[in-house]
């Protein structure tokens, strides 16, 4: 400390609201830094059981702030009802912190996210529809509305009467579909303000005068790196930098505070929406819909199904490398527990070629076929295990063998998914 960076470290969905969760008590802030309520993030407490989308996980504590950095895009309306929902469970938002430079997820985002998701047929990105890809479009071509603007609302009717008539254009003569004023969105989106005002600040300052003045912040990422924008899977990718990087860009908090970078990883590895997955496993083999079940695989934003696959060591040396991580976090290794035997891509075959990090190319990526090492399953329920010796030998065995390939130690295991489930091994 005093900057950590969490990150996600395969396609997202690693179970980083729950490692966020379990070490934020020794952080003061908790930032998300990019993303918007396309994440989802469970957090299983004692008294409660969440499912959050932009407010950061650090929320359940008393003395931590959550912080929504400038990198984050927001759908008002989303955040006000996840408030409410906290408010509801009794634990307070008061602290919530609100970048002014965040941008605003706007009607017609959502309308066009899903036309062109629709558009593309068989070839969709597969993204959430919630507009998060065309809002960091507007902002890439500075046509965006950021929360500040709404504070203003001769700004914001300004900025909506510069944007609306390409918007409308689109949304009526490509797609079909209806238009938008700006009377029309403004009697949506004003009252907002009325009621976020209050926590909307520059986050920046707060966040540098933590940390100079000895305060720990940890920056919680969404999705994964092999979604990052610039690093990941492209084009079946999100809209921001998921990757380490992003954090100091998305929060406007210099390098030189960061000291700490938390790669999660899943045991196996899961992926939601299109696009290449060299370890997943075939729909004839019975261990993908294994994991599925024990390990509820489906997306905590969507629903959706996740595809499942065996670990693959590949991309998580990549990830390695991208975001400088410094230590691992396993998560959900009590879900192999019921597997006679546990595979492990150590290397890829492509086309005769072989990878021991994911191919420059796309091409060579999507014709990636795995080198496994088979390991030995142990059939003993590891969930009461609060130590590392407590573990039968053959899930020290896969420990181990991940920490080697990925060249960086592994500091907490997750048995389980409540806190008390965790091993702190190095931590």
């Amino acid at each position: 400390m005093p900057g950590t960076v969490l990150v996600g470290s395969q396609w997202g969905d690693e179970g980083k609201g729950k490692i966020t969760d379990l070490i934020s008590g020794d952080y003061d802030y908790v930032v998300r830094f990019q993303g918007g309520n396309n994440a989802g993030h469970t957090v299983i407490t004692p008294k409660h059981k969440l499912a959050l989308h932009l407010i950061p996980s650090g929320v359940i504590y008393e003395h931590i702030t959550p912080v929504i950095g400038n990198g984050c895009v927001i759908d008002p309306k989303v955040l006000l009802e996840e408030m409410d929902i906290l408010e509801g469970e009794g634990i307070s938002c008061e602290r919530l912190t609100i970048s002014g430079n965040a941008h605003i997820i706007m009607p017609y985002h959502k309308d066009l996210d899903g036309a062109s998701e629709k558009r593309l047929g068989k070839n969709l990105i597969g993204t959430t529809k919630r507009g998060i890809g065309p809002a960091y479009q507007d902002k890439s071509s500075r046509m965006g509305l950021r929360m500040q603007d709404m504070l203003d609302p001769h700004i914001f009717r300004e900025k909506l009467e510069a944007a609306l008539p390409e918007k409308n254009d689109i949304l009526e003569k490509i797609y079909g579909l209806p238009g938008y004023t700006v009377d029309q969105i403004c009697e949506e989106y004003l009252p907002y303000a009325e009621r976020l005002k209050p926590f909307i600040a520059e986050t920046t300052v707060i966040l540098d005068n933590a940390l100079r003045a000895g305060k720990n912040v940890l920056f919680e990422g969404a999705q994964g790196t092999l979604l990052d924008i610039d690093f990941g899977t492209y084009p079946f990718v999100t809209s921001s930098n998921c990757s380490a990087g992003g954090a100091a860009t998305g929060s406007g908090v210099g390098m030189k505070y960061i000291n700490r970078v938390l790669g999660i990883v899943k045991a196996y590895i899961t992926r939601v929406g299109s696009g290449p997955f060299p370890t997943e496993i075939p729909p004839e083999e019975p261990e993908g819909d294994l994991l599925t079940q024990i390990g509820g695989e489906y997306g905590v934003t969507t629903g959706r199904k996740r595809r499942c696959g065996w670990y693959d060591a590949v991309i998580v040396d990549y990830a390695a490398r991208v975001n400088g991580l410094t230590d691992l976090a396993i998560t959900k290794l009590d879900v192999l527990s019921s597997l006679d035997s546990i595979k492990v891509c150590t290397a890829y075959d492509c086309d005769g070629t072989i990878y021991h990090t994911v191919p420059q190319h796309q091409t060579a990526f999507h014709h990636a076929k795995p080198i496994y090492t088979e390991m030995p399953g142990w059939h003993v329920d590891i969930t009461g295990c609060r130590s590392f010796y407590e573990l039968p030998r053959e899930a020290k065995d896969y420990i181990d063998f991940i920490e080697d390939l990925a060249g960086v130690p592994v500091s907490i295991i997750a048995v389980g998914p409540s806190r008390e489930q965790t091993i702190m091994r190095h931590w």
